[in-house]
C-alpha cells in the first residue's frame, strides 16, 4: 500500500498507533514515531508520508532532525506549527533525558566527563549555548546553569550571571562548556576572552574557573590547561 494511503486505510494491525500500543514504542520505526507525532497528515500526504520527508530534511537521522528549528520543520511540506511545535518539544525532551543527572551527581575528573554530560545537549544544536557547572569541593556537579544561548560574545556575558549561582549553590568551582554548531570545536579568540575574563573574575570571589570546554560533533577542546 501507498505511503500517501491514509493512516485509516491501512489494516488495523498496521496503524503506527496500534504497533505502538500491542508491541511497545521501542519495536516502531523512526517513521512511525515521526507519524504519530505529525498525527492525521494531510489531503496530499499520509502522516507516514509527511514523516518521511522530515527525515529526509536533514541527512535521514533523527540526530539530524533534532537540530531543526520550529521555523525550518514548519518548512517540511505538510508540517504547520502544531506539528512542528510537537516534534520541537520531543526533541528537547530527549536532550534533556539524556542530559539528567545520574542519582549519585557525576564527577568532574577531565574535559572528557564534560563532554560525556553535555554533549548529548549541546551537539546538535543549530544555535551556541553557553553553561556553567558548578561543581563542590570534590567536583561533583551541583548545578548546571544556561548563562546564555546565541553567538558568544564577551561583552554580553556578565560575570554575575555566573558567579551568582555559583555562590548561591556555595560551589568552590565552576567550569564553562558551550558549543560551536559547525561541528569544530576549535577555541575562538573570542572564547579564550570569554575564558580569560571569567578566570579574573572567579578569582576575584574566590571561585575557581577549572576550564573551559568547547564542545563539536563528536569531539572538544579546551579554551584552558584543563583540570
Amino acid at each position: 500500500m501507498a505511503l500517501s494511503t491514509p493512516i485509516r486505510h491501512l489494516p488495523a494491525r498496521e496503524r503506527p498507533r496500534e504497533r505502538l500500543r500491542r508491541l511497545g514504542a521501542h519495536a516502531l520505526a523512526s517513521r512511525e514515531l515521526l507519524a504519530i507525532l505529525v498525527g492525521s497528515g494531510g489531503r496530499d500526504a499520509s502522516a507516514l508520508e509527511v514523516a518521511e520527508r522530515l527525515l529526509a530534511r536533514g541527512d535521514g537521522t533523527l540526530r539530524s532532525l533534532t537540530s531543526l528549528s520550529v521555523q525550518e520543520l514548519e518548512g517540511v511540506a505538510g508540517v504547520g506549527t502544531a506539528t512542528a511545535s510537537r516534534i520541537g518539544a520531543a526533541a528537547e525532551l530527549a536532550r534533556r533525558i539524556a542530559g539528567e543527572e545520574l542519582q549519585e551527581r557525576p564527577r568532574i575528573r577531565g574535559p572528557r566527563d564534560v563532554f560525556r554530560l553535555m554533549a548529548p545537549r549541546l551537539r546538535d544544536l543549530p544555535h551556541e549555548e553557553f553553561h556553567a557547572l558548578l561543581l563542590n569541593t570534590r567536583h561533583r556537579v551541583l548545578r548546571q546553569v544556561l548563562i546564555t544561548r546565541g553567538i558568544l560574545d564577551a561583552s554580553l556575558i556578565h560575570p554575575r550571571e555566573v558567579f551568582r549561582p555559583a555562590i548561591a549553590q556555595q560551589a568552590s568551582a565552576v567550569i564553562l562548556v558551550h558549543n560551536h554548531p559547525s561541528g569544530d570545536p576549535a577555541p575562538s579568540p573570542e572564547d579564550l576572552r570569554v575564558t580569560e575574563q571569567l578566570m579574573e573574575a572567579g578569582q576575584a570571589v574566590g571561585i575557581h574557573v577549572l576550564d573551559h570546554v568547547v564542545v563539536g560533533d563528536g569531539s572538544w577542546a579546551s579554551a584552558t590547561p584543563g583540570l
